[in-house]
């Protein structure tokens, strides 16, 4: 079922400002859109296992991330 939009909203804005106070944030998220935009650096794992880190501005504007994580046309 999953959280209300405007409450995954107030969780990453509250999120964004605790981590401009200098506070290192270890997320776990499904929303692969959402978390890159707020990260420094990325994860992503399948099955358990590390296939692909870098920072996460190069995750998100990386051709088969896109393709296979947030949909060819995300933007």
């Amino acid at each position: 079922m999953g959280l209300a939009p405007q409450m995954i909203a107030n969780i990453f804005r509250i999120i964004t400002e605790i981590n401009k106070q200098g506070v290192t944030i270890l997320l776990v998220e499904q929303n692969a859109q959402q978390a890159l935009q707020r990260a420094d650096r990325a994860y992503i794992l399948e099955t358990g296992n590390i296939v692909k880190d870098a920072k996460a501005s190069d995750l998100l504007n990386d051709p088969a991330v896109r393709a296979a994580y947030l949909g060819t046309g995300a933007h």
